[in-house]
């Protein structure tokens, strides 16, 4: 997977996140971790960047991160709902200032009529404050994984702009 994002959206993020001497992890699903790869990919992260809990089982999310077994089962693990919750957990039990969530089905099956290949739902918390989107890329798995990541490092930083 090549990721065709500017090195500067993490350098802007690691910018703002030292200035506010906050600390921030991501909780990632259909990404795999692919986030907390490419935010680690960058010299110099560890001092803002925690870490990340990949919880790929619906068991996962609601041990992990504290996912309501009624959310999941009422709304599934690919839904906005599901996504806060990952990411209040996260800012929880990592004692975070600010996180990234995402959940989504990144195919090649697995989508439905209703939740297609491609669904998507990031989350954003920026000290106490959640911003969630819902997005449907289209592509093969790979695509989907990587717009998935380009678009929640976009809606971090724009969120944490918007908090300055």
């Amino acid at each position: 997977m090549t990721i065709n994002l500017p090195s500067t959206r993490v350098s802007n993020i690691c910018h703002i996140l030292r200035t506010k001497q906050w600390y921030m992890g991501t909780a990632e699903s259909c990404t795999g971790g692919g986030i907390a790869k490419y935010i680690t990919d960058h010299p110099g992260v560890s001092d803002v960047y925690k870490g990340s809990i990949v919880t790929y089982s619906n068991e996962m999310k609601h041990s992990l991160l504290g996912v309501r077994n009624h959310t999941l089962e009422n709304y599934g693990a690919v839904s906005s709902e599901t996504a806060v919750e990952m990411v209040k957990g996260l800012v929880k039990k990592c004692h975070l200032q600010t996180a990234i969530s995402i959940t989504g089905i990144a195919g090649p099956s697995g989508g439905t009529s209703i939740k297609p290949i491609g669904l998507v739902y990031i989350s954003s918390f920026v000290n106490g404050d959640i911003k969630t989107m819902e997005n449907e890329f289209q592509g093969d798995r790979s695509i989907i994984r990587e717009k998935s990541i380009l678009t929640a490092l976009t809606l971090f930083e724009e969120h944490l702009n918007i908090s300055e």
